[in-house]
């Protein structure tokens, strides 16, 4: 590892600002790579899941990815010219510009929930930025990481892109390394870990982690339409979406109706579960038996339990397909409302008015996403005026983060830094400030000694600001 990172770091020294002509090829083979082994991908994926549904893959990963790496492209040229910027009026008729530079060597710590899409998308943005990668998939998709790894060996030098396995100590080996950027998406309990050891280095460090996105529905909404909509984003890869809705707010008297309809909801979408190819299993055993914790502690605490489970059929652990559940009368004390959820568990809390459901969740660590569902102008400018998360997606849920334009990125708990289509650019480039100075320039006055010259310019400087 510490031989592929010298190495990396040697070629890049060697081509520190790879032009447009260069970059565009690394993108140009990525996207090819990409669409070869669609099918591969997809299939090691399933595999390492247990079952996971391919379209699922396709939408939720290669078409996020190859969309992106295409909006890279025809955006590249731009990103990569020197920006004027306007001169302190003192100054002229000097000049002030911006240079875009890439970094060095750039490492990315990939989890195992959307392995293709969150290792790939960020190494797009690295060497669309002239970077050298070093790509860390999670073990828990070992399948997978290790064809990536030979995929990316077909049309990469070591030295441009490559790809590292192991196992958490090989992570943790990996974070200690002095990349120019590290960037890290997971748990919060693991960030803070690759914090600490990116500080050792002075490595600057994106953090994507998550949190407990709220989806907060509004007294006019629509109930079925938004039970639906709800359904869809939290059952998305069996709820193992960082920032699917984690809990749901409504008004009280809406619960019943709420549970009603996204029980009909989640009929129409998976009317079977067990051998449904469409319904994704939880990664491993571990991780399913964690789920069934959090239902039996907060079942033990008092909550209510509803499992929606539209073909009446007979769980298996070995398929580690976990029905969909709704719980009711949840409280903080209960470790459904402390952890982030990560599979298809939905508690429901009800609410009087917006300003109690406002302060339930500014009162709690600022999640990585927040759902609304009201045609209400004015709470809607309420809620988002009110409210701090890392991205919002209103009368829907999900689709903010497949918006290019868009920065993708948390804030406190859940992350720190963005990127996607732009700022993804931005974020592994050094954007270095040039200030050129004309040969008519009347600094010199203010150089010393000084005196009654300096004392002019200083009163003349004052009043021209």
């Amino acid at each position: 590892m510490q031989t592929l990172f010298d190495r990396q770091s040697a070629a890049f020294a060697q081509d520190s600002f790879p032009d447009l002509t260069a970059r565009l090829d690394r993108l140009a083979r990525l996207q090819a790579l990409m669409e070869k082994h669609e099918a591969a991908m997809a299939q090691a994926i399933s595999a390492d899941f247990g079952q996971r549904s391919r379209h699922e893959t396709l939408i939720a990963e290669s078409f996020i990815l190859l969309a992106d790496i295409a909006h890279t492209v025809r955006h590249l040229k731009r990103w990569m010219k020197p920006r004027r910027v306007p001169t302190a009026i003192h100054f002229l008729p000097g000049s002030s510009h911006i240079i875009p530079q890439p970094l060095g060597v750039v490492g990315i710590i990939s989890p195992w929930n959307y392995p293709l899409q969150l290792a790939m998308v960020p190494a797009v943005a690295a060497l669309a930025a002239g970077n050298r990668v070093m790509i860390k998939p999670s073990e828990l998709t070992p399948r997978f990481s290790d064809l990536l790894g030979e995929i990316l060996a077909e049309r990469f030098a070591p030295d441009e892109c490559a790809v590292v396995t192991g196992d958490a100590e090989v992570a943790k080996a990996f974070s200690s390394l002095p990349f120019d950027h590290l960037f890290f998406t997971g748990s919060t309990a693991v960030g803070r870990h690759v914090g600490v050891a990116a500080a050792a280095n002075l490595t600057p460090v994106t953090l994507e982690l998550g949190g407990k996105s709220p989806a907060i529905v509004g007294a006019d909404a629509d109930l079925v339409a938004v039970a639906k909509k709800i359904a869809a984003g939290k059952l998305l890869n069996a709820g193992q979406t960082c920032i699917a809705p984690d809990y749901v707010l409504l008004p009280h008297a809406s619960f019943d109706a709420f549970a009603h309809a996204y029980a009909d909801a989640v009929a129409q979408l998976y009317p079977t579960l067990e051998n449904n190819p469409d319904y994704t299993s939880i990664i491993n055993p571990r991780h399913y038996a964690r789920l069934k914790g959090l239902i039996d502690d907060a079942r033990a605490q008092g909550a209510r339990f509803f499992e929606i489970n539209p073909g009446q059929e007979a769980a298996s652990s070995e398929a580690r397909k976990l029905r969909p559940t709704i719980l009711s009368q949840v409280h903080d004390n209960m470790r459904v409302m402390q952890e982030e959820i990560f599979g298809p568990v939905l508690p429901v809390l009800g609410y009087g008015t917006l300003d109690e459901a406002l302060h339930y969740v500014n009162s709690h660590p600022r999640p990585l996403a927040l759902y609304w569902f009201s045609q209400d102008k004015a709470a809607t400018a309420r809620v988002l005026r009110e409210t701090i998360s890392g991205g919002v997606t209103v009368n829907d849920t999900l689709l903010h983060i497949v918006q290019a334009n868009l920065p993708f990125g948390g804030v406190g708990p859940s992350g720190s830094g963005a990127y996607h289509g732009d700022y993804g650019f931005k974020l592994f480039s050094k954007e270095k400030p040039v200030f050129t100075q004309s040969r008519f320039s009347g600094s010199a006055l203010l150089f010393p000694p000084y005196g009654a010259r300096a004392e002019v310019m200083i009163r003349w400087m004052k009043k021209i600001l």
